[in-house]
């Protein structure tokens, strides 16, 4: 059997999942997931869907909550019920009023490591803290 790209895979509010899930096409989620979802296809998480997980994806329309790492090959689309607690990276994104995002975000359209061009990074000036007693 060949799995296409266009195949779509639904998984119901009711399912919930530990483990890694992986497909070659798309997926609408709308259960719980305590594992990780690799998906080269287009992925939707649905308004009452939880992860717990990283996510690596082509493209993620998100209502639901994440927590954990959202890195997809083109776009993120954070609808306004969205809840992401963790790190995201996409060449485009778009973000609705209303969504909760506690994390960082590297959006770099030309898909280049972002550093390399002499791009901003997100590593923090260093700082030196002085010792107790010191000025």
């Amino acid at each position: 059997m060949d799995i296409s790209k266009d195949t779509e895979t639904i998984i119901a509010a009711d399912v919930e999942i530990t483990g890694t899930i992986k497909t070659a096409g798309s997926i609408q989620f709308n259960g719980k997931l305590e594992g990780d979802l690799h998906c080269e296809g287009n992925t939707a998480i649905g308004k009452g869907a939880t992860i717990k997980g990283n996510l690596f994806v082509e493209s993620v329309s998100l209502e639901g909550s994440i927590t954990g790492n959202i890195t997809a090959k083109d776009r993120i689309q954070m609808l306004a019920t969205a809840k992401v607690q963790g790190d995201i990276k996409a060449k485009r994104l778009t973000v609705e009023d209303g969504v909760t995002f506690i994390g960082r975000s590297e959006v770099n359209p030309s898909g280049q490591p972002v550093g390399s061009s002499g791009g901003s990074t997100f590593a923090p000036p260093a700082k030196t803290i002085p010792k107790i007693g010191e000025k």
